[in-house]
């Protein structure tokens, strides 16, 4: 695995990282940003209002929170406490400070990105509805073979590598807080995650309703008493983080590269973290009954900010007020062992224990969320139920395999995975972003005119076209219907 690592996949993940990604990332995230008057400031209070208006309405469907909290379930994981610590370790403090960038300008790029996967969704025949990039590159690109594509990548980035990486995360933190060896670790994971990865999209919406938010909300709790606890120290923290973040003082001392290692490592583990732009997360988004494509847009927008901006920065701060007694950059590539070592030096030993669940709790939320995502791309491939059921089995194998390998290779291989899907998406988004800004210009002249938001394609000036088959078609205007308030 050694021989592949070093000679096939660092090569690949160099030059896709070093030269292409870090660019794209952060040029489409300003272009959307520009193109929508940077929404994601100016309407940051209505995706909260948004997220608390949406837990129920959905039939027999998922609804909009169901949904926004599947599309949490695999963003707030391992990224927020693996990958803030291998960034911190690999690229400095200063890898915040482009963790951060990369989530405020990617936050446009999500409501896009989420917009877009209800606008061109399908009905899956059970009352939800199934969607996403691949949806949408056949669909609104007229390309079948673009779709295949990301499908296919998809399924593997989050159906394999993503949830090996989870599964080293729990293995890793079993391992050093309690010795518990990797090999009863993956047999442990195997148990748990079988049950859940056949019951299928439904079961999972409702375990992650339940498990993430309060298990984000402890974590967040947590963080809240050790920064009350060094509150005199935010300030310095915050000084190191910017500093660094441009290869200045003390806190860029050991980072081999500098600037160019926090950037490097800072968009790689945002992006991991937020999955802003990735095509991912919209896959979550289309199976929300909802009545306008913008408000799943908004909501799925302000799981970026919570994931990176509230829980990564979060753990950033626990580990940085730790220092250098569990903290030295550039030496050795650590993951949430570190982070678990940073939360036992500020409040005790006794906290492992309960680090421990909250880290297991994340990663295993993940691996539901992500096998979710690989489930909507073989429906989008129709493969048979004979193939379906061989994947599932591949799925629960790998999780398994994932706890056994170590930390470098595991997450080598998810950053290349990645990265190339992220690449087919950003294009796809580019190409049809037109169908969201005009979405979006539909949804702010309701709310102006002070109705609830609904949404059709057909005859909709402010769309490029109609969608053949729609579901929106049929939905009535605002014209149509009595006004209602806005919620």
């Amino acid at each position: 695995m050694d021989w592949i690592q070093t000679t096939l996949i660092d090569p690949v993940s160099n030059v896709l990282w070093t030269y292409v990604l870090v660019y794209v990332l952060l040029g489409v995230g300003l272009y959307f940003g520009i193109r929508t008057r940077f929404v994601q400031f100016r309407l940051l209070g209505r995706m909260v209002r948004q997220v608390g208006s949406s837990r129920t309405g959905a039939g027999e469907g998922i609804s909009s929170f169901q949904a926004f909290c599947v599309g949490l379930a695999s963003r707030v994981g391992t990224g927020n406490i693996a990958g803030v610590a291998i960034a911190l370790t690999l690229g400095g403090p200063g890898a915040i400070f482009w963790m951060w960038v990369v989530a405020l300008v990617g936050m446009a790029t999500a409501l896009v990105e989420a917009t877009l996967a209800q606008i061109f969704k399908v009905p899956a025949g059970d009352g939800s509805f199934r969607g996403g990039p691949a949806f949408y590159i056949e669909r609104g690109l007229g390309s079948r073979r673009g779709g295949v594509l990301f499908a296919v990548l998809l399924i593997f980035t989050f159906g394999i590598a993503f949830n090996m990486v989870q599964a080293n995360t729990i293995a890793d933190v079993l391992d050093s807080g309690h010795g518990v060896a990797p090999g009863w670790s993956a047999l442990l994971l195997v148990l748990l995650t079988a049950p859940v990865v056949f019951g299928g999209v439904r079961r999972i919406a409702k375990v992650a309703e339940v498990m993430l938010p309060a298990m984000a909300l402890a974590y967040v709790l947590l963080a809240l008493v050790i920064i009350a606890m060094n509150i005199t120290a935010v300030g310095d923290v915050l000084l190191t983080i910017v500093q660094a973040a441009f290869g200045v003082g003390e806190a860029a001392a050991g980072i081999t590269g500098g600037l160019a290692a926090a950037l490097l490592n800072g968009a790689k583990r945002g992006l991991f973290s937020n999955e802003a732009g990735m095509g991912s997360a919209p896959n979550a988004a289309a199976t929300a009954t909802t009545s306008h494509p913008v408000k799943q847009g908004l909501v799925q927008s302000l799981g970026v900010f919570v994931d990176t901006i509230v829980v990564c920065s979060a753990t950033a701060f626990i580990i940085l007020f730790a220092g250098s007694d569990v903290y030295v950059p550039g030496e050795t590539t650590e993951g949430a062992s570190l982070t678990q070592a940073a939360v036992a030096h500020e409040l005790g030993s006794a906290l492992t224990p309960v680090m421990t669940v909250l880290i297991f709790v994340f990663a295993f939320s993940s691996v539901l969320g992500n096998y979710s995502y690989a489930e909507v791309n073989m429906s989008f491939l129709r493969v048979r139920p004979r193939t379906m059921t061989v994947f599932r089995v591949v799925v629960v194998a790998v999780v398994g395999v994932g706890a056994l390998l170590d930390l470098v290779t595991v997450w080598a291989l998810a950053d290349v995975a990645m990265g190339l899907m992220a690449l087919v998406n950003l294009v796809a988004i580019v190409l049809l972003g037109r169908w969201a800004f005009g979405a979006l210009r539909d949804f702010e002249r309701q709310v102006r005119a002070g109705v609830d938001p609904v949404f059709r394609t057909e005859a909709n000036l402010d769309l490029p076209g109609e969608v053949p088959g729609s579901v929106w078609a049929d939905r009535p205007t605002a014209d149509e219907r009595s006004a209602t308030p806005v919620p």
